[in-house]
């Protein structure tokens, strides 16, 4: 089975710190992203969204439980799927980089179909929902920093 691999990246005129802030708080992912709702399932062994900890989060027709794999503020945000969707091995980088005066966000998922002939579908559609979660990230962490 072919591994697919999805990289966007959108720009923020807010910095790592105001970017990070939103991704690693689950609750505001359904203001700034497609997803419709946010649960806690497991906090980290730290406590709270840190590594280790699952998440779920419902958009129809998907219910996906997802783990904190790497939390380095200001710099990465990674979590993998543990299940809601017939994917094996699906991993997302969110990279944070200084850019002028904001963030260079760059998010990058891998994974295997579990039925070989729906890899292309979901690279498109998977493709499509990051980018939009990208840009509403970009967008949300700029309008929250100008609040601050």
């Amino acid at each position: 089975m072919r591994v697919q691999d999805i990289d966007v990246t959108a720009r923020s005129r807010a910095d790592a710190d105001a970017v990070y802030r939103l991704l690693v708080d689950g609750a505001t992912w359904p203001t700034w992203s497609g997803l419709g709702s946010f649960e806690l399932e497991r906090e980290s062994p730290a406590g709270g969204e840190g590594v280790g900890a699952i998440r779920i989060f419902r958009t129809w027709p998907f219910t996906t439980h997802e783990e904190i794999v790497e939390a380095v503020p200001g710099r990465r945000f990674s979590y993998r799927l543990v299940s809601g969707m017939a994917l094996d091995g699906y991993r997302a980088d969110v990279d944070l980089t200084p850019d002028g005066g904001g963030t260079l966000i760059r998010w990058h998922s891998t994974f295997t179909a579990k039925r070989p002939w729906m890899g292309g579908f979901y690279r498109w559609f998977l493709g499509r929902f990051i980018k939009e979660c990208a840009e509403g990230l970009a967008k949300a962490a700029a309008k929250d920093q100008a609040a601050a």
